[in-house]
């Protein structure tokens, strides 16, 4: 216990040396690099650490939940480049390593793309590997910039699994977007090589995968589109989304996945440097691919995800940063009678320290089951997350 604090705090250390660095600048050409990383400690009651079936034990973790070194630039005007190279809950117990996903130990490309505007900002087209244009929580928004501590139960966050066909939530093809209609809709259509495991997917089908947004108010024109403004813009985002792939082997037999979702996303500055911020979101399944880990909803099922997600910034500073009170809840659901749902729920305190990339937080978390099933991880859960999170 006492060799991974020390440990945990020497890495708490490393944002220190975080860094943003334009390599190289001559008219139009770029070049810049830099890093990100968040340092965890979570405690989660109910878990099988010895692995005799007795859901019991409390699992302490300290871990590195990302490290994001990135490069990107501009060839010229119409031309530009991004990557991500990424290391992924390093150090992190009761996981499955994936070296070659950045996933518990080793380095992998998590983004990589060269995007090119054919009519400006109104059609780009991007391709690489990039976010799957479906959901904003796991879509447009970036890890860097989230509400709450994580993402979604259900796309990755905290101790769950991606219901989707997903490279940690990327995926691989050809991106058309833009932002039309004064910038106030942005839309996004993917093509993308899907679920590739032929021993699961024989025919090797593409995925097909889409969004719309319209903004009333302030416009979000970027890639990335922010989990809170921290005051600085007043946005009401409608948007919808769709994910699909044909001739999957799911549960023993040849399915179709196709999902659907619709959100809003609210964010308002107050007088005083105030800000509130408010998101909700519902996500229809047919025939996961995935199974959500701690929930009874499993590949080849169909159900759904209800979010909810709120937060306040104080404008006033408190010492040399700005606090910001949150919660959220979430339900998970299964179509099937016989098949309780999952509900998630939590709240928590963000401290900023600059911008949303860098801040201290802290979140106690309740994973509660409508029914919990012996000698499985479907039991009701008591997570608390320490988060450090620094970079540029």
């Amino acid at each position: 216990m006492f060799k991974k604090l020390a440990i945990f705090l020497f890495l708490m250390s490393l944002p220190g040396i975080a860094f943003s660095l334009e390599i190289y600048k001559k008219g139009d050409i770029s070049l810049n690099a830099g890093w990100w990383g968040q340092m965890w400690f979570q405690s989660v009651s109910n878990m099988d650490t010895n692995g005799d079936g007795r859901f019991d034990d409390t699992l302490n973790d300290f871990l590195i939940r990302r490290s994001y070194f990135y490069l990107g630039g501009n060839v010229n005007e119409q031309l530009s480049f991004f990557t991500h190279l990424a290391s992924d809950k390093l150090g992190m117990d009761e996981i499955t390593n994936d070296s070659n996903n950045g996933l518990g130990s080793g380095i992998a490309v998590r983004d990589a793309w060269i995007s090119y505007q054919l009519l400006g900002n109104d059609l780009i087209v991007q391709a690489g590997r990039m976010y799957v244009p479906f959901t904003r929580d796991y879509g447009t928004t970036s890890t860097k910039s989230l509400l709450i501590t994580d993402l979604d139960w259900g796309q990755g966050g905290y101790r769950s699994t991606i219901f989707y066909p997903s490279r940690i939530g990327r995926e691989d093809g050809v991106t058309l977007w833009g932002n039309v209609f004064a910038d106030k809709l942005q839309y996004r259509f993917m093509v993308g090589d899907g679920e590739e495991d032929n021993a699961k997917n024989r025919d090797d089908k593409l995925r097909y995968a889409g969004r719309l947004s319209y903004n009333f108010f302030d416009p979000e024109t970027d890639w990335f589109n922010a989990g809170t403004y921290l005051g600085k813009k007043h946005v009401l985002a409608l948007g919808v989304g769709a994910d699909s792939q044909n001739g999957l082997m799911l549960s023993g037999r040849e399915q179709d996945y196709f999902a659907w979702t619709a959100d809003v996303f609210y964010d308002q500055p107050i007088s005083g440097g105030d800000g509130l911020t408010f998101s909700a979101a519902y996500t229809n399944i047919d025939h996961a691919v995935n199974g959500i880990a701690f929930t009874r909803l499993a590949s080849g099922d169909c159900g759904y995800l209800l979010s909810l997600k709120a937060g306040y910034l104080f404008g006033h500073p408190l010492g040399l940063g700005q606090l910001q009170p949150f919660a959220h809840y979430q339900r998970i659901g299964v179509d099937e009678d016989n098949k309780k749902d999952t509900q998630v729920y939590g709240a928590g305190l963000n401290y900023y320290i600059k911008g949303p990339a860098n801040k201290l937080s802290l979140e106690v978390t309740r994973v509660d089951q409508d029914e919990e099933i012996a000698k499985t991880n479907v039991q009701n859960e008591t997570i608390i997350t320490v988060q450090f999170a620094a970079g540029f």
